[in-house]
């Protein structure tokens, strides 16, 4: 059920790309001789950083960028498969697997450069505690994020899921207890900021929380432990490009010493810089 749904949105957000350049153009830089580097990102923190990079460390490092952004999780990743960009910045390794088994895409991650915890946030409550039976929550719909969700939730001890619940093939009848009755909605991703007003609390994924001003210390009421997180968001190619020596500069610009301390001082702890090797 929720790979159909991304199907469906991918074949919808194509249809937005061509703002983006066709494939022929990008291959046409690439035989010219150019040494841009297409990357696609959502605004903040991805785009953030990659302007960061851009201005501060790429020329040194022989490299330029083109940084494109997009307001979504699927036309990114539609956009590179088709090689429109090639690479980009905004998803942890889980999704972009699901986002391959679904669309059969070919794409890989190349670098791990951030965590962006997940938090849930509220206009109405500012503890769980205070969530009163029935509240209405909403969810992230897409796949990864969604089960995601659900853990963070049981973590905190307002649910139980069955034994055995797997990301692969979970639905929200895997929940096997809820002693506060929680009526879960499923939100485009995109949209769950503008849902808090709507709910009594929200799961936001930490970039669009972060777009609409929301605090992750004053505004969230539960957030992801970060220790053994894998939800680290990752620089993305396609196989077939992936060891194109200049995505391998910017994987390393992404862990570059100015570059962590950037994402320290903007974010004061909302992002956790990936550790290098």
């Amino acid at each position: 059920m929720h790979r159909s749904a991304v199907i469906a949105s991918a074949a919808v957000a194509v249809l937005a790309l061509t703002a983006c350049g066709a494939p022929s153009e990008n291959e046409a830089d690439s035989a010219d001789g150019e040494d841009t580097l297409v990357v696609g990102a959502t605004a903040v923190p991805a785009g953030e950083i990659l302007e960061f990079i851009d201005e501060e460390l790429a020329a040194e490092a022989g490299l330029s960028l083109e940084i494109q952004e997009f307001s979504d999780y699927i036309a990114p990743n539609t956009a590179l498969a088709e090689g429109q960009l090639d690479a980009n910045l905004y998803q942890h390794e889980p999704y972009l697997l699901d986002f391959n088994e679904g669309n059969d895409t070919d794409l890989t991650a190349v670098q791990e450069a951030y965590l962006p915890p997940l938090g849930l946030y509220s206009e109405q409550v500012d503890s769980v505690d205070r969530l009163e039976d029935g509240a209405e929550v909403a969810l992230p719909n897409d796949p990864t994020n969604e089960f995601r969700a659900l853990v963070l939730l049981e973590e905190s001890g307002l649910i139980t899921l069955a034994d055995g619940t797997e990301e692969a093939d979970f639905s929200l009848s895997d929940i096997e207890d809820n002693p506060k009755d929680l009526d879960f909605h499923e939100v485009e991703a995109p949209q769950l900021p503008r849902s808090l007003g709507d709910v009594d609390a929200a799961i936001v994924n930490n970039n669009y929380a972060q777009e609409a001003g929301l605090d992750f210390e004053e505004d969230s009421i539960l957030l992801e432990e970060v220790e053994g997180n894998d939800y680290v968001n990752v620089l993305a190619a396609r196989t077939e490009n992936a060891d194109d020596p200049r995505i391998d500069t910017l994987g390393d610009l992404l862990l570059d010493e100015e570059t962590l301390e950037f994402i320290e001082e903007e974010y004061q702890g909302s992002i956790i810089p990936a550790e290098g090797d």
